[in-house]
């Protein structure tokens, strides 16, 4: 919904944000995940606007609030109604007004850092207990700078300012995020900062409401907040589709020609579209898949990428569509091409006029309204559509696994037989159960994988973590290599054990860069094997559809399960009884050899 990308009209949100919210909950498809809002002042509405967020990011929350200020309280001595809520999520909403004990100009260094360790070991205690009862994901937030500095600029420097002691906190929090997995920093430092200190902690909505930020400044907070949460649930964007000219660089390539584009550190007015680019080729490190959608000639295009000014080169993209088809029907063929849901896409063009057919056409794409190139950086930043919470080797060598995916593609092209062309990629398959190197990898393919994901149910690093721990599940991951490359992880199976001969798939997924290559077969191979082992005796497959994973409707009927049910949504039941005997399917990986 484009009234919930940044820049936002705050005003009219907080008017209407009943209105959106009932529109959203007519989203198909949402996930519902419980909150738990713990919080050191007033939270009831930072509530309201985290919800409607998360309601467009296509989370459906249920929310447990504390009452004002029993943070803590809650978080150690509990209560029956947060107990019985176990929550996903704990949302720790605390500020600077928080910290009872600051230092006075009279304390030792040895007493100042013993109250910083104290302070600290105050909330350390409180996270480790919270974790152990409800195993769930913790969200903290750091503390934002007081409104004001008793020692002017040595409030920052000396030990005895309150800026420097929280500036330690702060600290503090990051080392033990760094070494925790489950639990994230919301860095309201920087929000406030952004916002603007003042406006932030404006007093009046403290002594009147016992907001500890201006009640206008909430929707940035629960937005920020949201962009948490939907990046643990894998609802990241995952690629850029990139206008050139005035958008890349300033100018018309076809018009202007290639040494009269603005761009460059040399040319004043080409600085911003120097740093722009910088910006863009940064986010390759995550893994953000870089593509090109302009209405040029393709040489053109070419060439002005090839501008010494430019920090991204031809090499720098997956797809490069540069022709004079409608935007909307080239981002649709980049989607089809990358085997990604055009979903997945940030679009970004300076014409308005492009912004808004592309919008009209293609269901959540982004489209962020970028005006001017001074603000291309802070409107595509400030709206989180990579927010990172888990990283992984894969993410590294994204850009690189999809240009392996082309080769394949052109080496395809050279067969006449496809199982010939399969046994030519001399693919080798690992397939085994969980290890704890790869769990925060499988837990991030369990949220990015929508179109072959047979029962679309999403597991946070939490969750791996307990099924990786129970005995009573059968859990196979599966990497695929070949002549071209390493994939990484891009299968998962986890099923439930029940009545000790039964296994019921709770979960099978695949990443769409393997499709078509018989890794459903191996993986299906070796899950027979393993339930074998494990003496069971049938195996229950089932299928909810959505509007992405049309393609894996008929899975199971591949592979040879017996169909048992289906109702009026299309949810089906599957059979196999493997204890009648089993054929491998796979005839073209080796699995691991």
């Amino acid at each position: 919904m484009k009234e919930l990308e940044y820049p936002f009209n705050v005003e009219q949100l907080i008017k209407n944000k009943k209105k959106i919210k009932k529109e959203l909950l007519l989203k198909p498809g949402l996930i519902t995940k419980n909150i738990a809002i713990l919080g050191g002042s007033t939270t009831s509405e930072i509530k309201n606007m985290l919800e409607i967020f998360l309601l467009n990011y296509g989370i459906k929350p249920n929310f447990y609030e504390s009452e004002y200020n029993k943070y803590y309280e809650d978080a150690m001595f509990g209560n029956a109604e947060l107990d019985s809520f176990k929550p996903d999520i704990i949302y720790i909403h605390t500020t600077n007004r928080n910290i009872i004990d600051y230092p006075v100009m009279a304390d030792k260094k040895e007493e100042i850092d013993n109250l910083l360790d104290n302070t600290y070991q105050k909330f350390t205690k409180m996270w480790e207990h919270l974790y152990t009862k409800f195993n769930a994901i913790i969200i903290q937030n750091n503390f934002e700078y007081p409104f004001y500095r008793l020692l002017g600029n040595k409030d920052a420097s000396d030990i005895h300012g309150k800026i420097n002691f929280l500036t330690r906190l702060n600290q503090k929090f990051y080392d033990y995020a760094n070494s925790h997995n489950n639990f994230f920093i919301q860095d309201i430092n920087y929000l406030a900062s952004c916002y603007g200190l003042d406006k932030w902690s404006n007093q009046f909505y403290w002594h009147m409401y016992k907001y500890a930020m201006e009640v206008p400044a909430i929707p940035y907070l629960a937005f920020n907040l949201a962009n948490i949460i939907k990046s643990i649930y894998g609802k990241n964007k995952k690629a850029f589709v990139l206008d050139l000219d005035n958008t890349l660089w300033g100018g018309i390539v076809g018009d202007d020609g290639v040494e009269s584009l603005k761009v460059g550190p040399e040319v004043p007015s080409g600085q911003v579209y120097y740093e722009f680019q910088k910006y863009l080729k940064e986010h390759k490190q995550l893994g953000i898949i870089l593509n090109i959608n302009s209405k040029n000639e393709y040489e053109n295009a070419i060439a002005g990428l090839n501008n010494p000014g430019c920090v991204l080169k031809p090499e720098d993209f997956i797809i490069i569509k540069a022709n004079w088809n409608p935007k909307n029907i080239n981002t649709k063929d980049i989607s089809e091409e990358l085997n990604i849901g055009a979903d997945s896409f940030v679009f970004v063009d300076d014409n308005p006029a492009e912004r808004k057919i592309v919008r009209e056409y293609i269901d959540n794409i982004a489209t962020p309204e970028i005006n001017v190139p001074e603000d291309y950086i802070r409107i595509i930043d400030r709206n989180g559509y990579f927010e990172m919470t888990n990283f992984t080797e894969e993410d590294l060598k994204k850009s690189e696994l999809y240009k392996d995916n082309a080769k394949r593609s052109q080496m395809m092209s050279t067969f006449d037989n496809y199982d010939d062309y399969l046994r030519s990629l001399q693919m080798k398959a690992e397939i085994c159960s969980f290890k704890p190197i790869y769990l925060e990898r499988i837990s991030q393919l369990t949220n990015k994988s929508n179109q072959f994901n047979l029962t679309t149910k999403r597991y946070s690093l939490a969750d791996i973590e307990e099924v990786n721990n129970d005995d009573n599940c059968l859990k196979l991951y599966g990497k695929l290599a070949d002549i071209f490359g390493d994939n990484g992880v891009i299968s998962v199976v986890i099923g439930t054990i029940k009545n000790t001969t039964e296994l019921h798939i709770d979960l099978w997924i695949m990443s769409c860069r393997v499709l078509k290559r018989n890794m459903e077969f191996a993986m299906m191979d070796e899950l027979v094997k393993k339930a074998q082992e494990r003496n069971i005796k049938t195996i229950y497959g089932y299928y909810y559809p959505t509007l992405k994973n049309k393609m894996v409707k008929e899975f199971y009927e591949m592979q040879g399960f017996t169909l048992l049910n289906e109702d009026a949504d299309g949810n089906k039941t599957y059979q196999y009884d493997i204890s009648k005997g089993y054929i491998n399917k796979n005839t073209v990986i080796e699995v691991n050899e």
